[in-house]
């Protein structure tokens, strides 16, 4: 299975997210989008992808987003486009996408509904909240 992750490793719902990637069994494509941001082209494509407005991709805490205005729902997609494009970490993380399709994992277990699910092994996040539990269940379903 072909994955690809938009990751910021400073970010703790990102490393969760990349980590139940690789606990399934599958090695994603990492992309440090601080470091090689996506384009303009992307972004919208990942938006449409996601099913939900490009506004819902916005990260407010830690960027510019009130100094830049962005809260004003009169702010076109393209201003977004822009905005995003001159400041990269105002795009939410972790992004993730393949062949079940493409979502915005927050919290970081939204994963797990893109990606085979079948057998699975216990899992802890780093802070110490429980995934899966010891017999291969989401917690909280």
């Amino acid at each position: 299975m072909d994955i690809v992750i938009y990751h910021n490793p400073a970010c703790g719902t990102s490393r969760n997210a990349l980590e139940l990637i690789r606990h399934v069994g599958i090695e994603p494509h990492v992309i440090e989008y601080l470091k090689t941001p996506p384009s303009r082209a992307m972004v919208a494509w990942l938006a449409g992808r996601t099913g939900a407005p490009l506004r819902d991709l916005l990260r407010e805490k830690g960027t510019p987003f009130a100094e830049l205005g962005l809260e004003n729902p009169d702010r076109t997609d393209e201003q977004l486009l822009d905005a995003i494009e001159a400041h990269p970490i105002l795009l939410n993380r972790p992004i993730v996408v393949g062949p079940l399709g493409v979502r915005l994992c927050r919290p970081s277990e939204a994963v797990l509904d893109l990606l085979p699910v079948e057998n699975l092994k216990p899992f802890t996040k780093e802070d110490g909240e429980v995934v899966i539990d010891a017999d291969g269940r989401r917690a909280g379903r």
